[in-house]
């Protein structure tokens, strides 16, 4: 039997606690099993990735968190404010496109998810307008998607889920199509604002490198039906930056990750 429950963070045993995963599993309409039994937890204001190759059930396991979904068997849990009552409550979803509405203003953008919830229209752009401080783009409110490059559609599209002041992050492949340069820069403010803010980040992406940088934990999965591999701690000193990056101790951790890796690649290096 399958269930996702919400907790005030009051139960015992979740007052640190996130988001639980137990047993959970998720299989799909054409008998295809897509995830577990995956069992996972995340602490508040954590900051986690999950790696793992192409199929292996990472945004499935977002989706579930996020109750787009629902498992097939096992039992999700969220940890919620009390006025959260509403399936998604609590959660800001980045998705790997930006998926803007090219028809109108950036600030319009990222008010949606506030016009939705019947937020009054003055406070919801003085919210709108707070998102977009800060990340970056105070100056570009009234502009329109296609007058910005990728990666500030991107910037947009994480304002857009800050917005209503989750408590969780997911964010699924948000950097993967940028170029280098620009995912560095992106990486560098996303932790910037995870230290600032103090959400939960769950942060799925293929790439060994981004996910040691990034996290405080590299959860890899192995391939379908996604189960974890290895749940691998990140210790460096904070705030990371080009001197982590440039360390022994991240290349040790990438080799580390990478080897954990390998098994779900049938043996292809990733370094």
């Amino acid at each position: 039997m399958s269930s996702v429950k919400s907790s005030s963070g009051v139960e015992a045993g979740l007052t640190a606690l996130a988001v639980s995963l137990r047993g959970v599993t998720k299989a799909y309409d054409n008998g295809v099993m897509a995830l577990g039994p995956f069992d996972l937890a995340v602490r508040k204001g954590e900051f986690i990735s999950l790696l793992g190759p192409s199929g292996c059930g990472k945004s499935t396991a977002l989706r579930l968190i996020a109750e787009l979904s629902a498992p097939s068997s096992g039992i999700v849990r969220v940890a919620r404010h009390e006025g959260d009552v509403l399936p998604g409550h609590g959660i800001g979803f980045v998705f790997q496109e930006p998926t803007l509405m090219p028809w109108t203003s950036v600030r319009e953008n990222v008010r949606l998810p506030l016009r939705l919830a019947g937020v009054p229209k003055a406070e919801a752009r003085a919210r709108a307008d707070e998102a977009l401080a800060s990340v970056g783009l105070a100056d570009f409110a009234d502009a329109f998607p296609r007058e910005l490059s990728g990666g500030m559609k991107m910037r947009v599209s994480l304002a857009r889920a800050l917005v209503t002041d989750p408590d969780i992050l997911l964010m699924d492949e948000p950097f993967a199509a940028l170029d280098e340069i620009t995912r560095f820069r992106l990486n560098n403010d996303l932790l910037a604002l995870w230290r600032a803010l103090g959400k939960t980040v769950i942060f799925v992406t293929h790439s060994v490198f981004e996910s040691v940088y990034l996290s405080q934990r590299v959860v890899v999965m192995t391939a379908r039906p996604g189960r974890i591999q290895a749940d691998i701690r990140i210790e460096t000193v904070e705030p990371r930056g080009e001197e982590f990056r440039t360390s022994a101790a991240y290349s040790n951790y990438c080799r580390k990750v990478s080897a954990a890796l390998a098994p779900s690649y049938s043996g292809q290096s990733m370094l």
